[in-house]
């Protein structure tokens, strides 16, 4: 008997994301090419301006949140009804037949996995992190390369831990290259190099390599994000 193609929830934590929760949500429209996605979640951390009410325009559900990423991803997983949840940033667009591309890993045995990925400049210094993507380890995978995961293993590993309030995708991810076999799906997801813009791209990346250094180090989730507010946060 030929197995019944898995659905996809689809999770995206958003906190005062005006300028791209349209974007995001039209871009999943127009690239998924099958029926399987079950839903999108938007899961909101108190936002004030016109996050919500962007996505709702657009028919999209909003679950409100108390603030923090990994707190709404965790709940955002929760709520979900698809048995592939995919975590994506609100600045991140998923690749044209993203959803098919997910299920046709997952059925082949590949329970976790993530996209490559490209920045939205052509900037050769961003270039080569982006090309490094390709690499399958831990240390070249981030957020913004978004995440697929089986709801299953989702919650065997206890999901997403609340103690980090930067850092969390990394730890998350880390947690997966233990448990299963990680696949890196040959396709991209665009990004925004917003961050890298408003901080300089040499120092933002100095820094984050400073965070995984740390933690590569031993040094627990309150380090990582004292540095992280020091050095990072706007």
């Amino acid at each position: 008997m030929q197995k019944e193609v898995p659905n996809i929830s689809i999770i995206i934590p958003v906190l005062n994301e005006e300028d791209y929760i349209q974007r995001v949500l039209g871009k999943i429209f127009e690239h998924s090419t099958t029926t399987r996605i079950k839903e999108i979640l938007v899961v909101d951390g108190g936002s004030t301006d016109q996050t919500v009410s962007f996505a709702k325009k657009l028919g999209v559900p909003v679950i409100s949140s108390p603030k923090g990423r990994a707190r709404q991803m965790n709940l955002g997983a929760k709520k979900a009804q698809g048995e592939i949840l995919y975590f994506i940033h609100v600045d991140s667009l998923p690749p044209f037949g993203f959803d098919q591309k997910i299920i046709d890993s997952y059925t082949k045995g590949k329970k976790a996995g993530c996209f490559r990925l490209r920045f939205d400049t052509p900037s050769l210094f961003l270039g080569f992190f982006a090309w490094c993507t390709k690499i399958n380890r831990p240390i070249c995978r981030g957020g913004d390369q978004s995440l697929y995961v089986g709801k299953e293993l989702f919650e065997t590993l206890g999901g997403f831990d609340l103690s980090y309030k930067v850092y969390e995708d990394n730890e998350f991810i880390g947690r997966l290259y233990k448990r299963t076999s990680f696949k890196i799906i040959n396709d991209y997801v665009v990004t925004s190099a917003r961050r890298y813009m408003q901080k300089g791209m040499i120092s933002l990346q100095y820094h984050f390599a400073v965070i995984h250094l740390k933690h590569y180090l031993g040094k627990g989730p309150d380090t990582l994000y004292d540095y992280y507010r020091r050095n990072i946060a706007l």
